[in-house]
């Protein structure tokens, strides 16, 4: 009796291992069957939504060609908002074209403005904007995220004022230094901190990246840091003195996005949208003192390096006739395609 028990044994286990297969084979039938469910559903939510902008295009007489729909299309841009860059401009420039071309626009709202995500939240935010079908195409813009910046020279004396009188955007709005009505001269001749470059013009770190050493004010390792990942990581870095520019390209290199963007800019409603309040230009002696800083020095190395850069792409991108620019037509097409196709 006890042989007959061990020779039964294997052939039980057999069973319960095939059994199990098939189990797994029925599930897996079923995820499938499931995943192709949510897809159907997701496409129907995706034509009933653009049914319902194709509504209200026409009940708002946009009068232009909507783009046509791609099944799948999961194109994201990040916009990296590095403030007081005209990046409010910007980014409200989106907000108008987002009906009309098709595609969402999310702010990436951070506690207190904190431009560092921990590491904790950037497995969230990367896993959000991989999963979140519904939100596809998308527009992602907020603060230390690649793709298509902006940066600015003029940036230090602008947040100054900032923080004192705000702007035109939110008027009613209680910033951090109201009520103090030092000017900028006066805040650098009497060494106040407020004025530091260390303080306000500090435009490497939303470059660098999430490195302790991208936050040391004036390293030169942040800086070469910043400069690899402008020309590596993003798209199109423009700077707020060249911004029609900026825009013209984004449309040529990303009609999906940003087609009528141009002229939406040129016909002034969101050009120069937000503009500091009592912003008093420094004077000469102000701008040598502060050129003797290493942070401005090294800031303003990458400034340069950036406009540098921007030219160089913009040049092999438009042209200019009779003091205005035109978008170079595609310069490049396929020959000799083997083997020939009957």
């Amino acid at each position: 009796m006890g042989i007959l028990r061990i020779m039964m044994l294997p052939k039980i286990q057999l069973l319960a291992v095939l059994a199990f297969g098939v189990a797994m084979l029925l599930i897996e039938n079923q995820i499938q069957k499931l995943d192709e469910s949510r897809a159907k559903l997701e496409r129907t939510i995706a034509r009933h939504e653009v049914a319902e902008v194709e509504q209200r295009h026409s009940e708002y007489g946009g009068g232009r060609e909507l783009p046509p729909i791609v099944e799948n299309d999961d194109t994201v841009i990040i916009y990296n908002r590095v403030p007081k860059t005209a990046s409010t401009s910007f980014t409200n420039i989106a907000y108008d074209l987002c009906g009309k071309n098709r595609f969402h626009v999310l702010h990436i709202n951070t506690t207190k403005n904190n431009p560092v995500m921990s590491l904790q939240d950037q497995v969230r935010f990367v896993r959000n904007v991989t999963s979140w079908r519904e939100m596809k195409p998308g527009f992602y813009h907020g603060p230390s995220f690649p793709v298509i910046p902006l940066i600015s020279r003029l940036r230090l004396v602008s947040y100054y004022y900032f923080l004192r009188f705000g702007d035109d955007y939110r008027p009613g709005l209680r910033r951090r230094k109201q009520g103090d009505k030092k000017t900028f001269d006066e805040c650098v001749s009497s060494g106040g901190s407020d004025c530091a470059p260390e303080k306000l013009w500090l435009q490497i770190p939303f470059f660098c990246g999430h490195h302790s050493e991208c936050w040391n004010a004036g390293s030169r390792w942040a800086l070469e840091q910043a400069k690899y990942n402008l020309v590596n990581e993003y798209l199109l870095v423009g700077v707020t003195e060249e911004l029609e520019d900026f825009i013209m390209i984004l449309e040529a290199a990303l009609p999906r996005f940003f087609k009528g963007a141009t002229d939406l800019y040129r016909s002034g409603k969101k050009s120069h949208l937000r503009k500091t309040t009592e912003k008093k230009p420094p004077t000469k002696e102000t701008i040598a003192k502060l050129q003797q800083s290493n942070i401005w020095k090294i800031e303003n190395e990458f400034y340069e390096f950036a406009l540098e850069q921007f030219q160089f792409v913009r040049a092999h991108a438009v042209r200019e006739k009779d003091g205005e620019l035109f978008v170079l037509a595609q310069s490049f097409f396929y020959e000799k395609i083997y083997p020939k196709v009957n």
